[in-house]
């Protein structure tokens, strides 16, 4: 029998509170001032394919003769730092420090922070989950021993002297199983708890030993000023590895005839510093490419000297000295740190000007290398739609979409397809490399199969005889014919392409006939392609035929590939 006393408290849950460490605490208020200390933030950057432009500020107090920005990224390029003050502030010479993060005061990988956090979380839970068991053995004791372990003897004495009744026993037993239910559904929803956020852990953990593998450095700028009154410094420095990647979203309107382009980006750095709250812009500019373009070099003419005999290498050069250590190590260290870094295939195209892509809310990006998606906005182009089909190699037909090239510079990069509503593919946008059979300055994107169009391909008639007075020529005909039914309600512009055969040598004639007339016969300057292009109305059938005649030497092998 359960003592009323008890039965109240399992009705009630227990008070579980966090544990609170007092060393951590003392850590965290030892760390809290020199946090304070560095008063500078991010505001804006502007991130290029390769590389990003950072821009702090920091605050200076009235009277400062020095500020010193600490903890900034190794890949910082010194020639590039401009310090920008406020006209309350004159500014003197600087100095750049670079030294190891282990070593440097108060420059802890941005990734600690984050890591600690999750530390104390997944401590949080197990010290839950340890209570629980205490409960959990509580609750087992008392099951066993039907009265509470810390009950009066005498009360212990005159309870086991009654029997208790139905009424007390079921009354028991709900208490427990409400309680024991409850503990453990707690203990499955904290072990589930503690699975996720050690899931979380794991990545931060192991992008932490790879940064802590190759010794991160760090970067400190030290300006002598001298200060009138409170006022802000602005200090910008480029640093290599950010970057970002261009993505579209092309929409077709087969009845307006027009193609949705929605811009998007994705932006990634593993810098050494996150990018919280900044102002964003993404440039298509590239401020690491040369400046200047490479000159002719001088072509001279000269007699080759007569060839000389091996030389048997002298003792000195034998004995060259080997580079000293120092130097080697400082190679390896730089290789390392740029294979660390992400790199992005962007090419944009040189116009003489940059396009650039001002985020209007503020953006936070990690140093963990995590990608962040931005949407740049939308342009309607119109397009001109083809149907195109190359019978005899797949007797279907699809829609394709020539767009000419916007205003602005557009690089290269993958594009998702969508056509009435639906995702039909991927593709990719690129105005610098003209796609098959476009002019230069656009490109066209392929929206699918039209299934509203069929595509028939005849029998190849394939005739091979004798020609000439002697009959030593070989004389082959062949003949293709090809049918495309248009089962649209409206009309369509149809391509149809086809190869011809091309002869690479003198003693090969080849002659070709064509019903209709094709509109090129060097379809996208390739020699051989022949395209027939014409409207078709609905309900139907455009026919199309090539016949061509191959005449060589008997004696000739002919080489020959389709």
């Amino acid at each position: 029998m359960i003592h009323p006393s008890l039965a109240s408290r399992l009705r009630s849950p227990l008070p579980l509170r966090p544990l609170c460490l007092v060393g951590l605490a003392l850590l965290c208020n030892a760390a809290s001032p020199a946090l304070a200390q560095d008063t500078s933030r991010i505001a804006r950057v502007t991130v290029y394919p390769g590389s990003a432009t950072v821009e702090r500020v920091a605050k200076v107090a009235a009277g400062a003769r020095s500020l010193t920005l600490a903890c900034l990224p190794a890949s910082l390029d010194v020639q590039s730092l401009q310090i920008n003050p406020d006209p309350a502030v004159r500014v003197g010479e600087f100095n750049v420090l670079t030294e190891d993060r282990d070593v440097a005061a108060g420059c802890a990988s941005p990734l600690d922070g984050r890591i600690r956090e999750l530390d104390d979380q997944i401590a949080g839970v197990k010290a839950e989950a340890s209570a629980l068991q205490l409960v959990d053995g509580y609750l087992r004791s008392v099951a066993n021993t039907g009265a509470a372990p810390n009950e009066a003897p005498a009360a212990r004495a005159s309870s086991s002297g009654a029997s208790p009744t139905p009424a007390q026993i079921t009354a028991t037993a709900e208490v427990l199983r409400k309680s024991g239910q409850d503990s453990f559904a707690r203990a499955h929803q904290l072990q589930r708890k503690q699975e996720s956020l050690e899931l979380a852990l794991k990545p931060l953990v192991a992008e932490r030993d790879r940064v802590a593998s190759q010794r991160a450095r760090v970067v400190s700028v030290t300006i002598n000023l001298a200060t009138e009154r409170e006022a802000e410094l602005r200090l910008s420095y480029q640093v290599r590895g950010p970057g970002w990647q261009p993505s579209y979203r092309a929409t077709l309107d087969a009845n307006k005839s027009t193609v949705l382009i929605e811009r998007q980006a994705l932006v990634a750095q593993n810098s050494g510093e996150d990018w919280a709250g900044v102002q964003l812009t993404l440039s298509t500019g590239q401020p690491g490419r040369a400046t200047q373009g490479q000159l002719p070099r001088p072509w001279w003419l000269n007699v080759a000297p007569p060839p000389q005999g091996p030389a048997t290498p002298s003792p000195a050069m034998a004995m060259a000295p080997a580079p000293a250590p120092a130097i080697a190590s400082l190679s390896r260290s730089r290789s390392a740190a740029d294979e660390a870094m992400p790199t992005f295939d962007v090419s944009a195209l040189d116009k003489g000007f940059a396009t650039e892509f001002a985020v209007p809310q503020r953006i936070t990006v990690p140093s963990s290398g995590q990608r962040v998606t931005l949407a740049l906005g939308s342009h309607t182009a119109p397009a001109t739609l083809i149907t195109r089909t190359a019978p005899a190699m797949e007797e279907a037909a699809y829609v394709v979409a020539q767009i000419a090239q916007p205003s602005g510079v557009w690089p290269a990069g993958p594009a998702g397809l969508y056509r009435d509503g639906a995702f039909v593919g991927t593709g990719r946008i690129d105005f610098g490399a003209p796609s098959a059979g476009t002019p230069a300055g656009s490109t066209s994107l392929s929206f699918g199969r039209d299934e509203l169009v069929t595509v028939r391909a005849e029998p190849v008639q394939d005739l091979t005889g004798s020609s000439g007075f002697t009959g030593s020529r070989v004389e082959r005909k062949t003949r293709r014919a090809y049918s495309v039914e248009n089962r649209h309600k409206a009309a369509i512009t149809l391509q149809v392409l086809h190869a011809s055969p091309v002869s690479r040598n003198e003693k090969i004639e080849v002659e070709s006939s064509y019903q209709p007339q094709p509109a090129e016969t060097t379809w996208n300057r390739s020699p051989g392609t022949v395209a027939w292009q014409q409207p078709v109305t609905a309900g139907t059938t455009a026919q199309f035929s090539a016949e061509h005649t191959i005449r060589y030497p008997k004696d000739v092998e002919l080489l020959e590939r389709q």
